[in-house]
């Protein structure tokens, strides 16, 4: 079977992609989806549940590549509408800020992040979504916890890559750790 070249402006054939993966960080958006009461208090935390290449389930939060020439927002809702549906509603702000940074190395312990694949700098977010969540394209399913559950050993031992370190984070940034 031939390979296929993507023809959309921004991607990269598998071939380039793994080149460039093997010579430089790839930008990329995280997002930490939450549903928040009438006075911004964060009262659950969205959680993608997704098989990995390697056949193992994990939690995951919503992630992706920024493209070429594009806003880190357009990728922010681009991932957002690709792995919530496109009712989801999430509220990105104009000019989004992000709660951290995270570096993700593909050698283990030079960060709390890891992926085998790339050296990846992640720009992380929590967005609240106000609309109806179905999990599309490789996520399997979303479930919502309360930020005790999201933080708890449980859950956290269920996300890969560090994204519990990540998402630990985001929910110290909205008060919801001490």
């Amino acid at each position: 079977m031939a390979e296929m070249t993507e023809t959309t402006p921004g991607w990269l054939s598998r071939d380039e992609l793994e080149l460039t993966r093997a010579r430089m960080p790839i930008l990329y958006v995280d997002a930490v989806p939450v549903r928040v009461d009438a006075t911004g208090v964060v009262t659950h935390v969205g959680l993608l549940l997704r098989i990995g290449s390697d056949g193992t389930v994990t939690r995951a939060l919503v992630s992706g590549r920024v493209l070429h020439q594009e806003r880190v927002r357009d990728a922010l809702l681009r991932h957002l509408e690709k792995d919530l549906g496109p009712l989801a509603l999430p509220q990105v702000p104009t000019s989004p800020q992000p709660f951290t940074i995270a570096e993700y190395f593909p050698t283990q312990d030079v960060t709390p992040y890891h992926d085998p694949r790339q050296h990846a700098v992640s720009l992380a977010y929590v967005v609240p979504v106000t609309g109806d969540c179905r999990p599309r394209q490789d996520a399997l399913d979303l479930v919502w916890f309360s930020p005790e559950e999201a933080s708890s050993p449980l859950v956290q031992q269920e996300m890969a890559g560090g994204q519990g370190t990540l998402l630990k984070q985001a929910l110290a940034y909205v008060g919801c750790l001490r």
